[in-house]
């Protein structure tokens, strides 16, 4: 049975969380998952120092400190975007291996009340990258595009960014 207009959450099996029993509004917090990201034979980022942020209907998407993650391969972007929980996040291009890719960071270098914690922390949306890893799993990209969550076996949905999920 759906709930609010919203469609009926996918079963939740042995480990798995329900993105649908994440809270609105947003979260973050600590995490010790062991997070990876390495392009063209480089590892752009390896830690298990991170904050991940929940909301419902949204895989998790992780902020990484900036110790875990090689800036020097990172270059300001003129994007902006607005969070209506975390406040205005920049945007980064990452270049490595030959490759630029265009926008596939964000970070919020002053975001608003309880996520002060990952002022700093870098997040990167997993469809570039050739690996994004949690816990060793690859991940699947939050679909939609606009997203940064990352999808893993822990997680059940359905996942907001499918087709008809705009007003979730």
């Amino acid at each position: 049975m759906a709930f609010l207009g919203h469609p009926e959450p996918d079963p939740v099996g042995e480990g798995q969380e329900s993105v649908w029993d994440y809270p609105r509004p947003a979260i973050a917090e600590p995490t010790d998952r062991h997070i990876v990201i390495r392009h063209r034979g480089v590892t752009l980022a390896d830690t298990q120092e991170a904050w991940r942020t929940l909301e419902t209907s949204h895989p998790p998407t992780y902020y990484l400190p900036p110790a875990g993650v090689e800036t020097q391969f990172l270059t300001s972007n003129p994007q902006r975007s607005m969070c209506e929980w975390k406040g205005q996040a920049r945007y980064w291009d990452v270049e490595i291996g030959g490759d630029l890719l265009t926008a596939a960071c964000w970070s919020y270098p002053n975001p608003t009340g309880s996520f002060t914690p990952i002022a700093g922390y870098f997040a990167f949306y997993p469809e570039p990258f050739d690996e994004c890893l949690v816990d060793g799993e690859q991940v699947i990209p939050q679909p939609g595009g606009f997203y940064g969550g990352w999808i893993t076996s822990r997680e059940a949905g359905p996942f907001k960014g499918i087709p008809g999920s705009r007003f979730w």
